[in-house]
């Protein structure tokens, strides 16, 4: 799929390699690129020039940042990937294309209630990540309640010391599954504390993989 590529305020002769490297990105995400979204995605997260440039590997300078946003310097798909990373984002989020869905802040709540934002933001949806899985609540349990939906990262062997103190999913034995809060690890075994009043410690020993939660969906 194609598109139409914006250009804001490009200097002679960057167009057209900045519609090449739009190509790539359009073939590799299979969408129609219509522009590069970089500074609405930096506003709905609420960063600046600075902090975004002081995020990216290896750190880079606000006003890089910045003529990348204007277009005054070739957007390539190594700077896409870059700052998606410091954003926090997927690089095709910064993609603009026909079937993205931003949401516009309209109040900002806070602890003297909701209030006007000062400034124009965006919510940009949730995108699963390559290699997650999900875990539905099918009855209320300790922080979680029947309906919710879990999104979780799966992680290697050497990666579990990287989740304690947080909601892991550990496979067991004949398909069954233990979920609860990492609180320790002691060579092989982890020692998970399953959610609800009253719960036991239980104690896995040399599980394959582990899920660690990291975003719960809720419908109010």
């Amino acid at each position: 799929m194609t598109g139409n590529v914006k250009f804001d305020a490009a200097p002679p002769g960057a167009a057209p390699r900045v519609l090449e490297e739009l190509r790539k990105v359009a073939e590799t995400w299979g969408v129609g690129v219509t522009g590069v979204e970089i500074r609405e995605v930096r506003r709905a997260r609420g960063m600046t020039l600075d902090e975004v440039a002081r995020a990216c590997k290896p750190p880079t300078t606000p006003q890089t940042i910045g003529r990348l946003e204007t277009g005054t310097r070739t957007v390539s798909v190594g700077w896409l990937n870059r700052i998606a990373a410091a954003l926090g984002v997927e690089a095709s989020d910064l993609v603009d294309h026909p079937q993205r869905s931003e949401l516009e802040v309209i109040a900002i709540l806070g602890s003297h209630g909701a209030t006007a934002p000062k400034r124009a933001a965006l919510v940009v949806p949730p995108r699963n990540a390559p290699g997650q899985v999900a875990m539905a609540v099918a009855a209320s349990i300790g922080d979680y309640r029947a309906g919710d939906e879990i999104w979780l990262d799966r992680l290697s062997t050497e990666d579990f010391a990287a989740a304690l103190n947080r909601d892991l999913l550990v496979p067991r034995p004949a398909g069954r599954f233990l979920f609860g809060r990492l609180i320790g690890r002691e060579d092989n075994k982890l020692h998970l504390l399953p959610p609800g009043a009253g719960a036991r410690q239980s104690v896995v020993a040399d599980p394959p993989w582990a899920a660690v939660a990291v975003r719960l969906v809720r419908a109010l």
